[in-house]
């Protein structure tokens, strides 16, 4: 009896010289519905499911390989006697190799507009259970479940290599096949169910973007997992040489920075440049270009090497700056022809063009690892309430000291904590980032913005303990400050700002950034 191979698959690349090689490998076919069609349509012998069960296919074609012909086929151990008894007391064939990719459900929910409907009609039920028999049966049944396999299967198959460790590797990869395929399924009910439970495990479906050259260091392994679709996974790469592990985790903190501005169309535009997750330059402008001189007119020093976010198009002037600096990598909605002939020279610069709908379907959960475990929160990205500000001071904020304050306390929460900024018309002048006390942070922000610390606003995380910090502020020339307030000290900060003649607003809200 000749062999038997069942075919049944979504995705049909590579699927016509798969079947050509098991065919002259000694193989007869058996195949369903698309994938019957797309043989015979090429000239090739095969057997429909349906004549090999002796049952047509029934609702719609929901039921069709479910059946005991298929599956006793599969099924069937070669070793056991019993088994055998029964194959032959129901005429049952032993089906030798299966072919199976699942139904299109990533792709299809990949569009937010997709109907509950539809995305409930692409889960597979037959193409799963098929795969998970023949992997559990592996020892007698080599299972496919990619087209990236199929090369190294007929070449193993050709010269008689079909061993017992590639068809545990086969099984391996068939079970997180079904693994990662039953993930998706429940990641978008619970997105779309607004499911929210502590109790739940948590279930990731990230395939590998790319294996990157290192970790943070040369010493440490790294691999790039995201979703196809969303966030980063959907950033198209334009030049430049590949992204490493530091270039990701650089790029996201710039990406958030530069959101508190508004990205891609109607946004005001703005620039960040950040070294080592922290901001070191931020600035709003009349323009890309605009926003992107004053940004790095912050801190020129520090930005060499940096990386940078726009949230509009790069044209030609931005693409200018850019080319005239060592820079890691830039990201932003677009790039124009123009600027990308220009930044075509510095050939291993990074350029990513990252669309708002990518941003908007990337998930909200924000992960972290520790040791043994995983910690979830959710973004911390809300828009600012100005509602629950108060000012607390005798001395109520100039209007343009409240437009300052706006923007220190946007930066702030993007700064490692004890975070304070120091910022005017619309840009940073200092910055102090993840000291182990408030006033140490504010002496380096104070001491970055110098003399343009005078009539300068600055923003704090987190509350004040004591006053030292305010008074520091106030001997650089500061106007106003803003901050969480809840101190049980809040008085004396409150008391020196009036003393010294500065504003003080308070949020209500902290921002830390561990």
């Amino acid at each position: 009896m000749a062999p038997t191979a069942l075919l049944s698959v979504s995705n049909k690349e590579g699927l016509v010289p798969l079947a050509q090689g098991l065919l002259q490998a000694g193989y007869a076919l058996i195949s369903s519905g698309g994938t019957a069609a797309a043989l015979q349509a090429a000239g090739l012998p095969v057997t429909k499911v349906a004549e090999h069960t002796g049952a047509p296919e029934i609702l719609g074609g929901r039921v069709k390989t479910l059946h005991p012909r298929i599956h006793g086929g599969i099924l069937a151990r070669r070793d056991e006697p019993s088994h055998q008894a029964d194959l032959a007391a129901q005429g049952i064939a032993p089906i030798d190799v299966v072919v199976v990719n699942l139904y299109p459900f990533r792709e299809t929910v990949a569009d937010p507009a997709v109907a509950f409907e539809t995305a409930i009609e692409n889960i597979d039920i037959g193409g799963p259970a098929m795969v998970r028999a023949a992997a559990k049966n592996h020892a007698d049944v080599a299972v496919l479940t990619s087209p990236s396999q199929y090369g190294a299967f007929l070449a193993a198959l050709g010269t008689g290599g079909l061993t017992a460790a590639l068809r545990r590797q086969l099984a391996l990869e068939a079970f997180q096949h079904t693994a990662s395929y039953d993930a998706a399924i429940s990641s978008w009910l619970e997105a779309r169910l607004a499911v929210q439970s502590e109790a739940e495990p948590l279930r990731l479906d990230l395939p590998a973007r790319q294996s990157l050259r290192y970790g943070e260091n040369p010493h440490q392994p790294a691999t790039w997992h995201s979703e196809p679709t969303a966030g980063w996974g959907a950033a198209q790469q334009l030049q430049g040489k590949e992204l490493s592990y530091n270039n990701l985790i650089d790029l996201d903190a710039a990406l958030a920075t530069v959101r508190e501005f508004g990205y891609g169309p109607g946004a005001q535009p703005a620039a960040v440049v950040v070294k080592h997750t922290n901001p070191c330059g931020v600035a709003t402008g009349r323009d890309g270009a605009d926003a992107l001189t004053r940004a790095l007119d912050a801190d020129r020093l520090s930005a060499f090497g940096g990386i940078v976010a726009l949230n509009t198009p790069v044209g030609l002037a931005a693409a200018e700056q850019l080319s005239s600096l060592f820079l890691e990598c830039v990201v932003a909605p677009g790039f124009d022809g123009a600027a990308r002939e220009q930044l075509a020279a510095r050939a291993n610069l990074r350029l990513l063009e990252l669309a708002p709908e990518a941003i908007a379907c990337a998930s909200r959960r924000q992960l972290r690892s520790l040791l043994g475990g995983v910690l979830v929160q959710e973004l911390d990205d809300q828009p600012v309430a100005e509602v629950d500000w108060q000012v607390v001071s005798d001395r109520q904020p100039t209007a343009q000291e409240l437009d300052d304050l706006r923007f220190a306390w946007k930066l702030v929460r993007h700064v490692r904590s004890n975070a304070i900024t120091v910022a005017r018309g619309g840009q940073s002048l200092g910055i102090g980032a993840g000291q182990m006390n408030r006033v140490g942070s504010a002496r380096l922000a104070l001491e970055a913005a110098a003399d343009k610390a005078r009539g300068a606003v600055l923003a704090s995380d987190g509350f004040f303990p004591f006053d030292d910090t305010v008074r520091l502020a106030a001997g650089f020339g500061i106007t106003a400050v803003i901050q969480p307030g809840g101190s049980v000290r809040d008085a004396d900060s409150i008391a020196a700002c009036n003393t010294l003649g500065l504003a003080m607003v308070v949020t209500g809200r902290r921002h830390f950034l561990h």
